[in-house]
């Protein structure tokens, strides 16, 4: 569904993509992580046709891009990372609208915007204008305008960000339901429980190099310990000097929160009980740990 091999991409002295090898299978929802600026945008515009790649070979749909980019363009969704709805129209127009720009008829668009203000949760709301639509609403909105084309490739650049717990589950419930009838998603997200719940494969970039690859859970088994214990409160960096390093398999500080990761957790946590003035998370390891370990913990701007 879509293919990239060698690809390189840079500005200037700034090479911001060093050789991105990645394809996508039918159905699937695969995963592009990475830091800011590690060059996920990058790799999503040169995908696109939008911009031409230094070096590389990328296939969407079987046509060459940027060479036939806009024929490719006619098969894909795009969901942007910001909401970019026409203010002036409603719900079902900026549907309408946005299909013309496919050279949909309209008898054929009319028949299919009403699937899609279904599948966006906006039934009564159809007629609505934009300015009156809450944030969770509008971003269905965008996911339902992306479908339009009904497209056999979404790509998505952070679906959820800024949206409260419910309208997040219910995109990713809406997902899930575009991958069961067979759409390809490509999905940029810095929530780590998104791409573990959502993605069946996914990659993790950074500073323009693909640094891991494959399913969540293999990332994690393959790069993390089973436990984390993450301990806070006075005297944790003694605590830390004398029991942590020894009966961890490995520690790390973030702000007053130290990390502990270890196969056997029960050392450690008889250690943390006895220290009344210490507080602790035991917990499972996950997707977040794996990426805080493979690109640091340091800020990105």
């Amino acid at each position: 569904m879509l293919s990239v091999r060698g690809l390189r991409k840079s500005y200037g002295a700034q090479e911001v993509l060093a050789g991105v090898d990645f394809s996508l299978r039918r159905g699937e929802c695969f995963g592009l992580l990475g830091p800011n600026g590690a060059g996920k945008t990058t790799t999503l515009r040169l995908a696109l046709g939008l911009i031409s790649p230094d070096a590389g070979e990328i296939s969407v749909l079987g046509e060459p891009v940027p060479a036939r980019g806009r024929e490719a363009r006619m098969r894909i969704g795009v969901v942007p990372q910001m909401d970019n709805l026409d203010p002036d129209f409603t719900v079902v127009e900026n549907l309408l609208v946005y299909g013309r720009y496919f050279g949909i008829s309209d008898s054929v668009l009319r028949s299919r915007i009403p699937g899609l203000v279904e599948f966006a949760g906006l039934a009564g709301r159809a007629e609505s204008p934009i300015a009156t639509l809450s944030g969770g609403m509008k971003r269905r909105l965008t996911l339902a305008r992306a479908l339009v084309n009904d497209p056999d490739v979404v790509f998505m650049d952070e679906p959820t960000t800024g949206l409260d717990p419910q309208a997040r589950h219910l995109i990713w419930e809406r997902l899930r339901q575009l991958t069961g009838q067979g759409k390809t998603i490509l999905l940029t997200t810095h929530f780590m429980e998104e791409a573990e719940r959502l993605c069946k494969r996914l990659v993790i970039m950074d500073r323009g190099r693909i640094i891991a690859e494959g399913a969540p859970r293999d990332l994690v088994r393959h790069h993390i310990e089973r436990h984390v214990l993450e301990v806070h409160g006075d005297g944790v960096e003694a605590w830390a000097e004398r029991d942590g390093r020894r009966l961890a398999s490995r520690i790390e500080r973030a702000g007053d929160t130290i990390f502990c990761y270890t196969t056997d957790e029960a050392p450690l946590l008889a250690s943390v009980e006895r220290e009344p003035e210490l507080r602790y998370l035991h917990r499972p390891a996950n997707l977040e740990d794996v990426f805080l370990k493979l690109t640091g913990r340091e800020l990105r701007d």
